[in-house]
């Protein structure tokens, strides 16, 4: 509160855009700085699953890449308005109806399709379906309806994101997008830790450094407007 008595709040502010945004207007992400972002957001999922939250609406859209200071190419990860509480944790408070269909059908996972229970591995799902955006520009599965995609993440192989890429993309980076998004989560990476650590192994031709996500924000952007939070 004020000293005149207004109230009044304070938000941080995020000096850059989400990753829809950035494939929309730039296009598809070498594999280089993919890695680069994607490790960044499994670090931010992480903190979030050892505390125990389930953040079900992880996409390009809520994945805010800023400057901040010096840095640039730094994520937020933003808008945990559907977590929930992974199994086996109490909480006072349920922020979503149980057995409710959540999240966004172009990066929902199959269990969440199908209101099954789940844990931190319906998160990587969604993460798989980013990678997939961020190196092709095109969402997992396309169709003309809601019902069709949620259908396809039930029920469809995804095609490999090297057959929509206009970069090459490493074999093993290709194989850890699709485990991401294997249908059956004991298939997928165990959690957001490990996932992190096969990034971290995944050899590109050209690594993206913070000197390169520098010069790309000084070279191809005027200012972009700032986010609130």
């Amino acid at each position: 509160m004020a000293r005149d008595g207004t109230f009044y709040y304070v938000m941080e502010l995020l000096n850059g855009m989400d990753l829809q945004t950035l494939v929309s207007r730039h296009g598809p992400l070498p594999p280089g700085r993919a890695i680069y972002l994607l490790q960044q957001v499994c670090e931010s999922l992480g903190e979030a699953h050892d505390r125990g939250l389930i953040h079900r609406d992880v996409k390009p859209a809520n994945i805010q890449v800023c400057r901040l200071g010096r840095d640039c190419d730094f994520v937020k990860v933003l808008d945990f308005g559907l977590v929930k509480r992974a199994p086996g944790e109490k909480s006072d408070v349920d922020l979503t109806t149980p057995n409710m269909l959540t999240g966004t059908p172009a990066y929902l996972s199959p269990e969440s399709a199908m209101g099954e229970p789940v844990d931190q591995r319906t998160d990587i799902y969604s993460l798989g379906c980013v990678a997939y955006w961020m190196l092709t520009g095109r969402q997992v599965f396309e169709a003309d309806g809601v019902l069709q995609i949620v259908a396809r993440h039930i029920q469809a192989v995804p095609e490999p994101p090297s057959r929509h890429s206009p970069s090459p993309i490493p074999h093993r980076l290709e194989e850890l997008v699709l485990a991401c998004l294997a249908k059956r989560p004991e298939e997928r990476p165990a959690n957001a830790w490990e996932l992190a650590d096969q990034l971290s192994r995944c050899e590109v031709d050209s690594p993206w450094t913070r000197e390169d996500a520098r010069q790309w924000w000084h070279t191809r952007l005027n200012p972009e407007p700032a986010v609130t939070l």
